[in-house]
């Protein structure tokens, strides 16, 4: 007689097909696969727009829409926070101010305490995650990278880009939920000292996604590695969806913020090289094994789509060579 196999609910199987494609991390960075799946940093260190009625938006294709107000964000923003989401949250309950005990009316009423989500960490920490020179030199850099994070609004919306554009025309808000925030909060430190305490609180946003657990993992390791900035735009992409083995050249521009087939025949050749570079810059990062290009031909407009395959095999992968 032949045994029964269990039955598996709609949740675990989801659940086991996370497993399949998770891929060996060491201490990754957990962080909102908002941000993971969308660019809303700038591939590039200088020349950043820092005018305090800055606004722009960054769409993905199938994917939701992130606005940023307030400045731009660039590489250097992009690893210290990544940094942060690769260190340990902790959850804090404080009273909260504006309660009021008197006050009892459903939806006026404050509630008596606010969970705030922490980073616990010191400068040095940081600067080794972030792969930087432990020299207090570099302190100032840092702090004035969390300061303009803190400064910008982000507002993200779950619908696609075209919904988002048909109602950013007619000046209204996009249908489906949004949320509007800072990515962090309060910043404290205990001194100037490498080993000084330091503790950053992420803003409402990101305490919610947390609570919600809508993360995905990053492999740290490798970001931290990698020297060419638009591959530091395209890893986190690249690296969250463990199922997929290619990217068109189009995606890779909306990660970067730009719309390619708009843009002169002399920008998309320097682009392709850039792409070109980046893809070997996660090859010696150890990211990826390998990678080629397919060429696409669409009328006159030629497109690149890159494939690759990933260093670090999957669960499922793993488990299929020890049976074997």
């Amino acid at each position: 007689m032949e045994a029964l196999e269990p039955q598996l609910s709609e949740a675990e199987l989801k659940r086991l097909e996370r497993f399949k494609n998770r891929r060996g991390r060491r201490k990754p960075s957990v962080m909102p696969t908002d941000l993971a799946r969308t660019s809303a940093f700038a591939p590039r260190r200088r020349n950043l727009n820092t005018d305090a009625n800055f606004s722009r938006v960054y769409s993905l294709t199938y994917h939701s829409v992130v606005e940023v107000k307030g400045r731009e964000l660039g590489s250097q923003h992009r690893d210290v926070i990544y940094a942060l989401f690769r260190m340990r949250a902790v959850e804090r309950r404080v009273p909260n101010p504006n309660h009021n005990p008197n006050i009892r009316t459903i939806g006026v009423a404050e509630k008596p305490y606010l969970t705030l989500f922490q980073v616990e960490t010191t400068w040095r920490d940081l600067l080794r995650i972030m792969n930087r020179t432990e020299h207090v030199n570099n302190l100032g850099t840092v702090l004035e990278s969390l300061e303009q994070i803190r400064s910008v609004s982000i507002r993200v919306y779950q619908g696609g880009p075209d919904a988002f554009e048909k109602a950013l025309a007619t000046g209204r808000i996009p249908k489906g939920r949004g949320f509007s925030d800072s990515l962090l909060g309060k910043i404290s430190w205990d001194g100037p000292k490498l080993d000084d305490r330091v503790i950053v609180e992420y803003g409402e946003w990101v305490r919610r996604v947390f609570e919600l657990r809508h993360l995905v993992s990053l492999n740290a390791d490798v970001y931290f590695a990698l020297k060419s900035d638009y591959a530091k735009t395209f890893w986190p992409y690249i690296d969250s969806q463990p199922g997929h083995t290619w990217i068109d050249e189009e995606m890779l521009g909306e990660l970067s913020g730009r719309k390619i087939k708009e843009e002169a025949p002399t920008k998309r050749r320097a682009f392709k090289q850039d792409c070109r570079q980046a893809f070997d810059d996660m090859v010696r990062a150890g990211g990826l094994k390998r990678w080629w290009v397919e060429e696409q031909r669409r009328g006159r407009f030629v497109s690149l789509r890159f494939h690759y395959e990933h260093a670090l095999p999957r669960q499922g992968e793993l488990a299929l060579a020890a049976a074997e």
